[in-house]
């Protein structure tokens, strides 16, 4: 019994860490004008630019993890903003890699994803997402957060369980040009709105008053970091 059971986690783990054939380029190109479809226009960008806040959150709450920060909740609001809130020194390092990490996370997880598939890890891109969402359902606090990411995380475990291998090759190199694409827009929304004087609070004004840099260059950061990992990520995808 003992070793069936080893045998059994050790066919999954192969599994999961084993590579895939690459798709079709017609795959890749379809996926990449459905995310194209989703990021646009602006009444399917109103709802799919949840999930871009699913990683921008997510972005916030693992790198407070990661300098040392306590993670004390994580909100998602329907006007596809959020908040993540964490204790600890409200200057210094940390403070500053969190709120950086927020507008650069979704391109970046775009990047380790085309990454990912530009080595064939298609089952373990779907898994590592899925993964990523339950821990991160675990620390939102609101009614409306946690059915977002139930959603999306629920969308992943489908397809990584019930669909076959091309299905799951279309969706997990859409989901990927979705969050390339999708990382591009928001830092251009956030300064076009601090242009009619909102916004005030936002990330760059935060990082401006813990750096003394002003907001401008952090917003060149967030269209450097978004820009680069388009055109890097993207090159991966194609296969070039």
């Amino acid at each position: 019994m003992h070793s069936t059971a080893s045998a059994s986690l050790a066919s999954l783990w192969d599994e999961v860490t084993g590579t895939q054939p690459d798709p079709d380029l017609w795959v890749v190109i379809a996926a990449l004008a459905a995310a194209l479809v989703v990021v646009t226009p602006h009444g399917l960008w109103r709802l799919s630019r949840n999930a871009v806040t699913i990683a921008h959150e997510g972005g916030h709450g693992l790198v407070a993890l990661l300098t040392g920060r306590t993670l004390t909740g994580i909100r998602l609001h329907s006007d596809t903003s959020g908040l993540t809130v964490s204790r600890g020194k409200p200057t210094g390092i940390g403070m500053i890699l969190t709120a950086a990490a927020g507008y650069t996370a979704p391109p970046l997880l775009g990047l380790g994803g085309a990454a990912l598939l530009g080595a064939g890890r298609i089952t373990l891109l779907l898994w590592l997402a899925t993964v990523l969402l339950v821990a991160m359902l675990v620390m939102v606090r609101n009614a409306y957060g946690a059915l977002t990411v139930l959603l999306t995380g629920g969308t992943f475990v489908l397809v990584s369980w019930l669909a076959g291998p091309q299905v799951q090759a279309a969706f997990a190199y859409a989901a990927v040009w979705f969050l390339l694409l999708g990382g591009v827009r928001p830092a251009f929304e956030l300064q076009a709105k601090r242009a009619r004087g909102g916004a005030g609070d936002s990330d760059a004004d935060q990082l401006s008053r813990l750096t003394h840099v002003p907001a401008g260059l952090w917003f060149f950061l967030f269209h450097a970091v978004s820009l680069c990992s388009l055109l890097g990520g993207g090159r991966w995808l194609l296969g070039l």
